[in-house]
């Protein structure tokens, strides 16, 4: 992505005169998530200081430099107070219509009272993607597995967890996990129940392509 952008970090590209950073806590606000923490490198705060770029009123943003996905998710875990919380990757695009409806239904089968779900994860059928997260799903819509092993549904980038999963950390850190999808597969192993959401209209930006695609995806 970085050659289609020319060196522009991923956060900052433009989708509909629109920063992706700043659309995702557009997203979440306007679904009514409060409060809303994101996370950015420096490099990122750098550019976004010199190109004078709009960032969202109320948004608490943490800079800062990890080494990977799951210890940018463990920074974020630190400001979180107990309890769910909906997250989003920044090149996961998603009509504003169906995140909110993947947040109803996520909370539906998380809700406490239920004994149900520990979690739920929006999942869409693959398209080719280039670094897919497969997911085995169940007939009761448990996923049973998260990893390489090809199957028709991956997920979205679009989650809804619950602050028990840093729980896991320690065990993670054992173990040397150097990514998100690597934390939620272990968790998967050792007996989280995560629900998957099924998901229409989601694209995982990976390339110049799939920029073009999502504005078409958000033009219908």
């Amino acid at each position: 992505m970085r050659t289609a952008t020319r060196g522009i970090p991923k956060p900052l590209m433009e989708l509909n005169g629109e920063s992706l950073f700043a659309r995702q806590v557009r997203l979440m606000q306007s679904a009514g998530v409060r409060p809303v923490h994101a996370i950015i490198n420096s490099e990122t705060a750098r550019m976004m200081d010199e190109l004078a770029l709009y960032l969202p009123a109320d948004a608490d943003v943490c800079v800062r430099d990890t080494a990977n996905s799951l210890e940018s998710l463990l920074v974020l875990g630190e400001r979180l107070l107990p309890g769910r919380f909906v997250l989003i990757t920044v090149d996961a695009i998603i009509d504003q219509r169906e995140f909110q409806r993947f947040i109803v239904r996520a909370l539906e089968l998380t809700e406490p009272k239920r004994d149900g779900f520990n979690g739920a994860l929006g999942v869409v059928k693959w398209r080719g993607d280039r670094h897919p997260l497969f997911a085995e799903v169940a007939a009761d819509g448990l996923i049973t597995a998260l990893g390489k092993q090809e199957t028709e549904t991956v997920t979205a980038g679009v989650y809804l967890l619950t602050t028990r999963i840093f729980e896991y950390a320690p065990e993670a850190k054992r173990l040397q996990l150097d990514a998100m999808r690597r934390f939620l597969s272990l968790m998967v192993d050792q007996g989280t129940r995560f629900a998957a959401v099924a998901l229409e209209g989601v694209i995982d930006l990976d390339d110049g392509a799939d920029l073009e695609q999502a504005r078409l995806m958000l033009a219908r």
